[in-house]
């Protein structure tokens, strides 16, 4: 047996399919996030380029998504609300 911890479901990173359905938010939406956010939302890639989103990514993902679709934030202010926070945190 191996002494490395396996990680479990919650902490284990999916596909992009699979995030797409936790989200509700379509995979080329998800693409084009990736982009637009690249400071905010980074999934990891494997040695094949596929992307795994992690649990934190996902949490992102519902953010950009309240921020745009609810709060009707554009695309810029969203990004500049995300930055605002992410400094928040790194304060505290």
């Amino acid at each position: 047996m191996s002494s490395e911890k396996r990680p479990n479901r919650a902490e284990q990173a999916v596909s992009i399919s699979v995030a797409a359905s936790i989200t509700g938010v379509e995979v080329h939406t998800l693409r084009y996030w990736e982009r637009e956010f690249d400071l905010f939302l980074n999934p990891e890639r494997t040695d094949g380029g596929q992307r795994r989103y992690r649990p934190q990514d996902i949490q992102t993902v519902f953010t950009i998504k309240r921020l745009l679709r609810d709060e009707m934030f554009s695309i810029a202010g969203a990004r500049r609300h995300l930055a605002r926070i992410l400094e928040m945190s790194k304060a505290a």
